[in-house]
């Protein structure tokens, strides 16, 4: 399915993202040796410390569910008046980070000023034995670069912040490497080991691509459970607000090869939600060998994510190959009692990519676990046109089937698995290898019009030890266009078996195409599906 041009805001969207993002590069520096550690800073008292727990926090955000909604103020003084430029030369002081001085500690706290684009305080408070106090960050807290440093107000104290990012010894133990960050609206980000910043998540989706204006609630205070000595575990709380919904957030935090997130989240609708989207992921896909002829780059390949992967209830496997589509498209996958969906990037080989600056091979993939049964939904994926790779012009989310009205509750609680997920875990079917695309017809002939040629990759599972004439096939279906022909034989000297089909379609057409191979009384591979928009 796809929508008409005016169906999303892609403007408010794309400026929200491009500022979390420039913020997450701008943050991601070279990990502290623990061995330059030093005392804490302590953070100013501002009142005596609370009594706190999640249920607390629940009936809260419960409550205020219940009055009309209050925007929140934008912060005046220094810290409004940076601009991009500005922003760019503020940093977090390494040296006063929250917790560093603990006795085996191994998580760190770093804040996100304010200023630019982040103009709304976000509050953040440390707990500990069951009292939450305010982590409260003055000017001292960050270092402020050239001309700025002649500006800045020493020793102020700040509104909010804009976020903060856990430091941890992901990848070595001597050395603490930046490994979650929160920032923007209800933005946040995770490395596996080894991996590099690339898609997001977010805490909740409010009427993406409808015909009404989407909202984007936000993380207004962050609880942070203070760590145990030697714990590899961080516990997060977090109040969800915006116009028509408030809800507190359960975040329980383990990094690693894969770094784990269980969340509970908790809802509470002050109006009705013509689209809720729970567990929304955020990528970005420019080209590929699907389409790169539309881009005149030395890269082969440009993007954060190239897939995404559905695990029906029956333990079957989807794969829809991303695209940069010509309008905004849409595609749902209506499930019930899903196992996950997520967001891959497969393709791990550096010389696909070229760029050792993005290291897009580094980039994680992303997977959503439903702890409990969500019953029947849509994984919904929303494709936006894209001419620059800043743009994350990505978006997959679950959609529950009864829709959501004033004064509904509803709780949601899933895992999240961040890092490179390698495919070849997947042993029992094959997988999807790649997925190529180009004009349709025989090659050295003048192409036929309307008519495109896809060439699908299968490989690994119970494919890899048959011999070339095996009894096996693709089960092909299209609908908005017709096959012209199909092909399907193993590549010699690999262990890939080929796929090729030409579709024709009118001009204009949504063409749908969904292949898998079969043989021996089975299904043989995961399903592959693809989305042709013949503009």
């Amino acid at each position: 399915m796809s929508f008409g041009p005016d169906a999303v805001s892609q403007p408010t969207r794309r400026a929200l993202i491009r500022a979390a993002t420039s913020s997450f590069a701008l943050a991601a520096t070279v990990g502290l040796p623990l061995a330059a550690q030093a005392q804490d800073a302590a953070a100013p008292a501002n009142a005596a410390p609370q009594q706190f727990s999640f249920d607390l926090l629940t009936q809260q955000m419960k409550d205020k569910a219940a009055q009309p909604y209050v925007a929140p103020e934008k912060i005046g003084g220094f810290f409004a008046g940076l601009k991009y430029d500005d922003y760019r030369l503020v940093s977090y002081n390494p040296e006063r980070a929250r917790w560093r001085d603990d006795a085996n500690g191994r998580f760190q706290v770093h804040a996100f000023p304010m200023g630019w684009l982040f103009a709304e305080p976000v509050m953040m408070y440390q707990v500990e034995n069951g009292l939450a106090s305010e982590m409260g960050f003055t000017t001292d807290d960050f270092r402020f670069l050239n001309e700025l440093a002649a500006k800045v107000p020493a020793g102020e104290k700040m509104p909010g912040v804009a976020g903060f990012r856990f430091h941890y010894p992901l990848n070595r133990p001597d050395v603490m490497d930046e490994v979650v960050a929160f920032l923007g609206a209800s933005y946040f980000r995770a490395l596996g080991r080894a991996s590099g910043y690339g898609l997001s998540a977010r805490g909740l989706a409010i009427n993406t691509a409808t015909d009404v204006a989407e909202e984007f609630p936000r993380f207004s205070a962050f609880w942070l459970e203070k760590p145990a000595p030697g714990a590899t575990e961080a516990v997060v709380h977090a109040a969800l607000e915006s116009p028509s919904v408030t809800g507190a957030y359960r975040f329980v935090i383990r990094p690693g090869e894969e770094t784990l997130m269980e969340v509970t989240a908790r809802l509470f609708f002050r109006a009705d939600v013509a689209q809720l989207g729970i567990a929304p992921l955020t990528s970005m896909y420019l080209y590929s060998e699907r389409n790169r002829h539309k881009f005149d780059d030395y890269r082969p390949q440009v993007h954060d994510s190239d897939g995404l992967r559905i695990t029906r209830t029956d333990g079957d496997l989807l794969w829809r190959p991303l695209n940069n589509p010509p309008r905004l498209a849409g595609s749902y996958f209506v499930e019930q009692s899903l196992r996950s969906f997520g967001l891959h990037q497969r393709d791990r080989v550096w010389e696909h990519y070229q760029d050792s600056e993005a290291h897009y091979e580094r980039r994680p993939s992303l997977e959503v676990e439903p702890i409990g049964d969500w019953g029947k939904g849509i994984v919904r994926l929303f494709e936006i046109p894209s001419d620059l790779e800043v743009n994350d012009n990505i978006v997959a989310c679950w959609s529950p089937e009864t829709p959501v009205k004033a004064g509904d509750a509803r709780e949601y609680s899933y895992r999240l698995r961040w890092g490179n997920l390698p495919v070849e875990t997947i042993t029992d079917v094959a997988h999807v290898l790649e997925t190529r695309s180009g004009l349709g017809g025989v090659s050295g002939v003048e192409s036929a019009d309307n008519t495109r040629k896809f060439v699908v990759d299968f490989t690994g599972g119970p494919l890899n030890p048959l011999p070339a004439d095996s009894d096996i096939e693709p089960v092909v279906s299209v609908q908005g266009g017709e096959i012209v022909s199909q092909s399907f034989q193993r590549v010699w000297g690999s262990d890939v078996w080929r796929l090729v089909i030409d579709v024709k379609a009118d001009e204009g057409a949504t063409v749908e195409l969904v292949a898998h191979i079969a043989g021996y009384g089975r299904k043989l591979s995961e399903t592959w599906l693809y989305q042709w928009i013949n503009a």
